[in-house]
């Protein structure tokens, strides 16, 4: 089966164990997910509910125990390390709350990372993450280490690295965590810009404010979805 071209993310019954000693944790018990292209979701839930464990294998940073996952048409569930890496810095841009940047490297050499993990020459690389800084507003700021930079610049940094590549989805887990409720409200109105030109966007948070921004918002409990709904809950937590 080869899921429609407007299906960006398909699960089916997607489960992740953990053993913790004699212990099995089941993060996630068969979860059925779809997402479309251009779509902006939220997911919530409570500590210990698979929001991250789910987050990390949509982003292809670990695999299921059981059930199929495909990504932009290509099931990835059964891949192996070096092809998810492969299909990870290709498909998928990441936003942590704590921004991930080198402490050392300027703007525009963090932006540039991922493209040098692809083998992309110099001139083109530094073009391409000149292009990604001027996106997310900070043209005039490219040249500054992230101590030089106020913790709104610092996230837009990490934002501009996770879109050089113009992966299929956007994931941001936590994303305004470390941030001021001033900063927050600018960093969620990039992804609003963002979404609005055709990122298809997944944002992992446990705060209703942030959550409104989405246009869907699932809701996990105990590694299930809980809810699916839409508009109408974001419109409800405004």
């Amino acid at each position: 089966m080869t899921p429609p071209n407007d299906k960006i993310i398909l699960t089916e019954a997607l489960t992740k164990d953990y053993e913790l000693g004699a212990e099995t944790v089941h993060a996630l018990r068969g979860v059925d997910l779809v997402v479309e292209r251009n779509e902006y979701v939220a997911i919530m839930g409570p500590s210990g509910s698979g929001k991250s464990t789910l987050l990390n294998l949509i982003g292809c940073l670990d695999t299921p125990t059981g059930g199929r996952y495909w990504l932009n048409r290509q099931e990835v569930s059964r891949l192996d390390d070096a092809e998810l890496a492969r299909i990870r810095n290709r498909e998928v841009g990441f936003v942590f709350q704590t921004f991930n940047l080198l402490p050392r490297a300027t703007a525009l050499h963090n932006v540039e990372l991922p493209l040098i993990y692809a083998g992309v020459p110099a001139k083109e690389r530094r073009e391409r993450s000149a292009v990604a800084l001027e996106a997310v507003g900070l043209a005039d700021r490219m040249h500054h280490r992230p101590n030089e930079l106020s913790g709104g610049e610092r996230q837009r940094v990490a934002t501009a690295r996770a879109l050089v590549n113009n992966p299929s989805i956007l994931l941001a887990d936590e994303p305004t965590g470390n941030l001021d409720s001033t900063t927050s409200a600018e960093i969620m109105g990039l992804f609003d810009e963002l979404h609005a030109k055709g990122q298809t966007i997944l944002l992992v948070t446990h705060e209703r404010d942030i959550a409104a921004h989405a246009h869907r918002a699932i809701q996990l409990r105990d590694g299930r979805i809980e809810r699916d709904e839409r508009r109408a809950l974001a419109e409800a937590i405004r």
